[in-house]
């Protein structure tokens, strides 16, 4: 067995295939949003319900129940407050919490929401032996093509984990777009080794997402230490920007998290905030991949 080499004894051709995997090609922030909007907003949803403690091979009840609270209450109270306002979202089902709840996918697309690829069981695609992230990302995209009736064009890595591996089972898949890498706040184009791929990345961000401020973990250090007041703060600030720059403004929230009834009304304001601020276009991932891909010609 090959002792790994440390990082210092790497050859320059050795990191630079390294930084070379899944990375940042040219800004496809377009020229113009539909319908004349400076700004665009696309709201996603992880819907992780009872596989993180699945996949932590924890069986207490008291966990499964928190994820359980996502299909209960969460997805109820954000499928209400988004047909209020009119939107559509995209929601990123592991295969797992589809087969756990088939009824709440084909309710959730036939509303005209998105449905996206978000692994097998919230499985670590780093610590997989080599295939396995394949096969379970085939077989999630077949399960949620069954359930919710339509092939899924998008995907986004349980954790925001992307592998090695991940970008090849992005082609092989022929997907639209990713969204788990970080490098920019707009939409660009993945790099394969400095190959263009067409692929559209939709970055996240740790800072625009809910479970980096709300999450609670028992028996251990990671406890909620930031008040919804200053969560709105940040997230609306983060708007306040992408629309003073006209760029994408992409926003990630977890059922069981936001779906809190002091959370939710969070969401609320935050949404009537951007459409007082106006001309902004509501839009789903794959709706932004596919506007940015046709204005760039790819």
């Amino acid at each position: 067995m090959t002792e790994k080499k440390q990082p210092w004894e790497l050859a320059e051709g050795e990191w630079r295939k390294i930084i070379g995997n899944a990375r940042a090609g040219r800004s496809l922030r377009p020229n113009s949003w539909p319908g004349g909007a400076r700004c665009c907003v696309t709201l996603s949803f992880d819907a992780d319900h009872e596989t993180i403690p699945l996949r932590d091979a924890d069986d207490s009840p008291m966990r499964i129940s928190q994820g359980q609270y996502g299909h209960r209450q969460g997805i109820p109270r954000i499928r209400k407050l988004l047909a209020r306002h009119d939107i559509r979202a995209s929601f990123y089902y592991p295969a797992v919490s589809a087969l756990i709840y088939p009824e709440e996918v084909r309710s959730v697309a036939d509303e005209g929401h998105e449905i996206g690829i978000h692994s097998w069981i919230h499985e670590a695609n780093t610590t997989l032996p080599p295939g396995v992230e394949r096969e379970l990302t085939l077989r999630a995209a077949d399960v949620l093509e069954k359930t919710s009736g339509r092939r899924p064009v998008g995907m986004r890595t349980a954790s925001w984990d992307f592998s090695t591996e991940t970008m090849a089972i992005i082609r092989e898949l022929g997907l639209l777009y990713d969204s788990s890498l970080m490098a920019d706040d707009d939409p660009y184009e993945l790099l394969d080794q400095g190959e263009p791929t067409g692929i559209i990345e939709l970055p996240p961000e740790w800072i625009r997402d809910d479970m980096a401020y709300f999450n609670f973990l028992r028996f251990s250090a990671l406890r909620p230490y930031t008040p919804p007041s200053a969560v709105e703060e940040i997230f609306r600030e983060e708007f306040d920007g992408a629309w003073e720059e006209g760029g994408l403004y992409l926003l990630t929230m977890h059922p069981h998290c936001i779906g809190h009834r002091s959370r939710i009304s969070l969401l609320a304001r935050l949404i009537e905030h951007m459409k007082a601020k106006g001309s902004v276009w509501f839009a789903t991932h794959e709706e932004v991949a596919r506007h940015v891909k046709a204005q760039a010609g790819l």
